[in-house]
């Protein structure tokens, strides 16, 4: 038996990156998924693969920044599938932001805190209520761990989750409700390289000059894969993550040792 055999598990953020490679290993683990983004063109792609390999999956367009699109959407997540064993917010923006008419502050908090918030909170309306364990599972960053200049969005909404995460877990601990929280490092994806490609551009240099100076603060000297934070999530998803709620759990290479 798959050990998420026909649980429903919500993925936002689940067309590329890290959310593609989560919402593909809930597949594997036999999970009946929801997959939520504003592309639904790259959500429909996903699907399309899940259920070419005699899966379960279903997207749904929503801006995980508008209450009422969240509120709608998980409704209509349960709808279809049935009440949800497990969120997984991973929906979220990176980049810069800097003081001035352009500043991106508001944007990054109001995605990343504000509407993992209100993704969480319509998941809590529509779990399934039996004997086993729920859980709420958020994306943070090690970028919550410590600050990087010039990304004082990007570390204030990241940091933020982990206080939700701590306070929530023991809002709903007597539910037998599990929430934490995964602070990811570097990862392979294209919010990655676009990082890389900042750092290379300020510094006048090569991406590949810009990605060696930036593995030289992680003591692994490598990139995390999509697949590897995927990892992770099925195992606390699973009875072998039951017990643990409140966390942060760090995959970085080594970049973050608290």
């Amino acid at each position: 038996m798959k050990r998420q055999q026909d649980q429903h598990i919500v993925v936002t953020g689940a067309g590329t990156g890290i959310g593609r490679a989560i919402a593909f290993r809930m597949a594997a683990e036999g999970a009946k998924l929801t997959l939520l983004a504003r592309r639904i063109d790259l959500l429909n792609d996903v699907v399309r693969e899940i259920v070419s390999n005699g899966g379960q999956a279903q997207a749904i367009s929503c801006d995980i920044r508008n209450k009422k699109s969240v509120t709608d959407s998980f409704g209509q997540a349960a709808e279809y599938f049935g009440p949800l064993r497990a969120l997984v917010a991973n929906s979220g923006i990176g980049g810069p932001n800097s003081a001035g008419e352009a500043d991106r502050f508001d944007d990054l908090i109001q995605t990343n805190l504000v509407g993992t918030y209100q993704c969480v909170r319509a998941a809590q309306q529509h779990l399934i209520v039996d004997e086993k364990p729920r859980s709420l599972v958020m994306i943070s960053s090690c970028l919550a761990r410590f600050g990087v200049p010039g990304y004082t969005g990007y570390c204030a909404s990241k940091a933020g989750l982990l206080g939700l995460t701590r306070a929530l877990a023991l809002e709903v601990a007597g539910e037998r409700i599990q929430v934490n929280a995964i602070c990811p490092g570097w990862v392979d994806t294209q919010m990655a390289r676009d990082g890389i490609q900042g750092m290379a551009d300020a510094m006048g240099i090569s991406f590949d000059e810009a990605h060696k100076e930036a593995m030289k603060a992680v003591p692994l000297g490598r990139m995390s894969k999509p697949e590897e934070v995927a990892g992770m999530v099925a195992w606390l998803l699973s009875e072998d993550g039951a017990g643990v709620t409140g966390q942060g759990l760090d995959i970085n290479g080594g970049s973050w040792m608290g």
